[in-house]
C-alpha cells in the first residue's frame, strides 16, 4: 500500500488547543484503528534546528532552519492509503481535525518500515 506524508503547516510551535489536541487524538485512533497509521509527531520550533553538511570533513553545522519562512512543518503523519484519492480523504480529514493547512505528499518508490 503507497506511504504518504501529511505535514502540518502552521506559524507557531505547539500550538493546538486542547480541543484540538482532542481531535487529533481521535483521528489518531482512526487511523490505527482502520490500518493507516504509520507514524506521527510533533516538531519543535524551526530557529532550534541543525542545518548539518557532512558533504566534505569536517562536516559543517549552521543553526536554524534550512529555509526561513513565516510558516512552516509544525508536526506530521506518515500513513497507508490505498490510492490518492484515498490519502486526499485523509489529509482533508487531518486538516479539519487539527484545524491548520496541510500538505500531502506521496513516498517516492515502495516505503519500508523498520521491524
Amino acid at each position: 500500500m503507497p506511504h504518504y506524508m501529511v505535514s502540518v503547516l502552521d506559524r507557531t510551535s505547539a500550538s493546538a488547543t486542547s480541543e484540538e489536541m482532542a481531535a487529533i487524538d481521535d483521528f489518531n485512533r482512526h487511523l490505527v484503528e482502520d490500518g493507516h497509521w504509520v507514524f506521527a509527531g510533533g516538531l519543535v520550533a524551526p530557529d532550534t534546528a541543525i542545518v548539518v553538511d557532512g558533504r566534505r570533513t569536517p562536516a559543517v553545522f549552521r543553526d536554524g532552519p534550512f529555509v526561513r519562512s513565516d510558516e512552516y512543518m509544525s508536526g506530521f503523519w506518515i500513513i497507508r492509503a490505498p490510492s490518492l484519492e484515498f490519502a486526499r480523504e485523509l489529509a482533508a480529514s487531518a486538516s479539519a481535525r487539527c484545524n491548520r493547512r496541510v500538505e500531502l505528499r506521496a513516498f517516492e518508490g515502495v516505503a519500508a518500515e523498520m521491524p
